[in-house]
């Protein structure tokens, strides 16, 4: 008789591949919207002006993503740091009560009394595991990476650029802005059908339907820049 061995398989490093979906979405539609806007409103020898806009939106957007990543890293390891520090002061001096809620945790799984008792009795023999206990299944909370700030800015940024990069990139290779456009759109399109059908099927949701939506998201963003500045242009 073969023995079967389960297997269990988890998607890991989810953070890194949260930091490089927000960088490339971003990245993706703001510099497109962009270019789309000034080739409706500039002439049609204007690439060189849409580049140098583009590439200075793309360095500033991915400074601003990268700093925002940066401070939802950092603002994630201080609160982690900050209920630590406050689940010690209370195994220290409210020991009882911490017990309880210990108890608590294991009533809502269906342990008798006894068992609880056991348990708790064990658990708070050492502070240091009782309380990464409590910092886990109390408050759902794991330690962060410390280098956790670092990486999500370096992530987003970079995404951003790379994604920022695409719908640019046609107006270096042509002649006029509606070429770039034309191009840019066609490149863009294709890149964001691809992107929103990864990021969809990751997270476990129909990847043609978050393909047809991002497109539909980036067009519309692209639409309604070339709309206004035709308008506003004349």
């Amino acid at each position: 008789m073969i023995a079967l061995e389960k297997k269990e398989e988890h998607f890991e490093s989810s953070e890194i591949v949260r930091d490089i979906l927000i960088g490339m979405a971003d990245g993706l539609t703001v510099p497109f919207a962009l270019a789309a806007g000034l080739s409706g409103a500039l002439s049609a020898d204007a690439n060189s002006i849409i580049i140098t806009a583009g590439l200075a939106e793309i360095v500033a957007g991915s400074i601003a993503m990268g700093l925002g990543g940066y401070l939802a890293g950092k603002n994630e390891i201080d609160h982690f740091d900050a209920e630590l520090k406050r689940e010690y002061f209370e195994v220290d001096h409210f020991p009882e009560k911490e017990k309880e809620e210990v108890k608590e945790i294991f009533a809502d799984y269906g342990l008798s009394e006894s068992a609880q008792d056991t348990i708790v009795e064990e658990l708070s023999k050492d502070k240091d595991k009782w309380v990464q206990f409590m910092m886990r299944y109390e408050l759902g909370l794991e330690r962060p990476d410390p280098k956790r700030a670092q990486k999500s800015a370096l992530y987003i940024a970079s995404s951003y650029i790379l994604g920022g990069f695409i719908p640019l990139s046609a107006y270096f290779f042509t002649n006029n802005t509606q070429k770039g456009l034309l191009i840019s759109s066609i490149m863009t399109i294709i890149s964001l059908g691809i992107f929103g059908y990864f990021k969809t099927k990751i997270v476990g949701q129909p990847p043609i339907k978050g393909a047809l939506k991002t497109i539909l998201i980036g067009t519309v963003a692209a639409a309604a820049a070339f709309g206004i500045a035709k308008a506003i242009g004349g």
